[in-house]
């Protein structure tokens, strides 16, 4: 029996949900980073009309710089075409996580800009004063009228660059629609906004000035959405609904989710980086497995997280977060172990050398596919502006692609039968276990868990 049963949902929600009728025909899956890279730059070159590139930052690094040159070379050879990129603006302007302290990525922006010219504007949208309380996670590329859609962000680990990639998942679809409906969020609601400041050397705003803007930039973020004139699909279509979501409430993609999960019947199909998983969506899973349907969560093994640093390297305290994450993932599999024995909850952990895994999205019941950036954790569910596409499929045409991705990914995990084939706390690095010892108590696990 195939992994995805392909049976059609009885429940209303969401299929009550307006969507755009697009052709089984107009979808492509990526089969990797590779394929994603080439495919970019290949876009991008043919590009004629419009490219807008919708990510939570583009690098300082090789594969940064590449696509940085290829932006301005198609520019230059089609003077009117439209180009625009949107970065996260806190994370633009700050160097990596654990490293040494710099300008950030703007630093590049500016000085292509002052070197090659004004041609590639790129703009900061801050989601919240403080990175640590929200970023901008909104995913997707319009080409022309074609959407590239990944929760990849640009650099060399999610293109594949020096010998090292970032698995995550990539969809390539053919609609003008669907490219209208992306373009006229990031051209209307998003950029002209006051809050949204340039990142290319242009004036911009104060900072003191921006904190009020950014409030109320969070506010119209909130009351936003994907505009689209809805139609029903025809005999070889399936139907696109693209969601945005921002905040604990009025949340449509963080309703739409939920309402997948606790609308399962026969399979759930989740992929998630960091197993953390939001209360109301950790709940709808437990649920779900005790009403008998079948769960397939698919995630990467710690040494596998972009965190992880080796044991033989000097420790830093970020590197506590992939044995943080597989902590949470062994109370609930003790807590699970009954449905595991059953064979109704299949655990598979990706790894891949020294390859990392950063895929999302869920599949359910054959039906319904969410592609997303979403990293389904408590930060994406209340503090993230996140993005999706939904996608409802009952004729299963979109089978045999979703079956060949599954496939590939399944390829170099490992099934979990046992929660004690996890690592506990105790078989940890001495200065991970001592950090972790000391965070590990209730309160401050909790709170831990809402912003990791």
């Amino acid at each position: 029996m195939a992994l995805l049963s392909f049976l059609r949902l009885t429940r209303p929600d969401p299929g009550d949900l307006p969507g755009i009728p697009v052709p089984a025909s107009a979808f492509e899956t990526l089969a990797g980073p590779d394929a994603f890279r080439r495919r970019l730059l290949e876009l991008i070159a043919q590009a004629r009309t419009r490219i807008l590139l919708s990510v939570l930052y583009l690098q300082d690094d090789e594969a940064g710089r590449e696509v940085l040159h290829a932006l301005y070379a198609a520019k230059a050879l089609h003077p009117q075409l439209e180009v625009k990129v949107f970065v996260d603006w806190h994370r633009a302007q700050r160097g990596l996580i654990g490293k040494t302290r710099s300008p950030g990525n703007a630093a590049l922006y500016r000085e292509m800009a002052s070197r090659l010219g004004p041609g590639v504007p790129i703009h900061g949208l801050p989601v919240q004063t403080r990175e640590l309380l929200g970023v901008m996670h909104l995913k997707g590329f319009v080409l022309d009228d074609q959407v590239l859609y990944s929760g990849a962000s640009l650099n060399n680990d999610y293109l594949s660059r020096l010998d090292r990639y970032r698995l995550d998942r990539y969809h390539l679809i053919r609609s003008r629609a669907l490219a209208d409906s992306f373009a006229g969020l990031l051209t209307g609601a998003v950029l002209r906004d006051p809050a949204v400041q340039p990142l290319d050397g242009k004036p911009h705003m104060p900072k003191a000035q921006l904190r009020a803007a950014i409030a109320r930039f969070r506010v119209h973020l909130k009351k936003a959405g994907y505009a689209f004139t809805p139609a029903d699909p025809g005999p070889g279509d399936v139907c696109v609904t693209p969601l945005l979501g921002l905040g604990r409430t009025r949340n449509e993609l963080n309703t739409q989710l939920l309402r997948l999960i606790q609308g399962a019947r026969e399979r759930i199909v989740l992929f998630t980086p960091y197993f953390n998983l939001p209360r109301p969506l950790h709940r709808a899973v437990r649920e779900r497995l005790k009403a008998g349907v079948h769960v397939t969560v698919i995630l990467g093994d710690k040494t596998a997280n972009d965190f992880y640093i080796p044991p033989s390297e000097p420790f830093r305290t970020i590197a506590a977060l992939p044995y943080l994450y597989e902590l949470n993932l062994r109370r609930f599999c003790r807590a699970q172990q009954r449905a595991i024995d059953q064979g109704l909850l299949d655990l598979h952990l990706w790894q891949d050398a020294h390859h990392t895994f950063h895929q999302k999205g869920v599949w359910v019941d054959g039906t319904w596919a969410l592609l997303t950036g979403n990293n389904l954790n408590p930060r994406a569910w209340w503090l993230d502006l996140e993005n999706g596409l939904l996608v409802r499929d009952p004729k299963g045409l979109l089978r045999a692609q979703h079956e060949d991705e599954l496939a590939g990914i399944l390829a170099n995990t490992r099934r979990l039968t046992s929660w004690r084939e996890l690592e506990g706390i105790d078989d940890y690095p001495p200065p991970v276990k001592r950090l972790l010892k000391r965070l590990t108590r209730p309160l401050i696990d909790r709170l831990l868990n809402q912003v990791l």
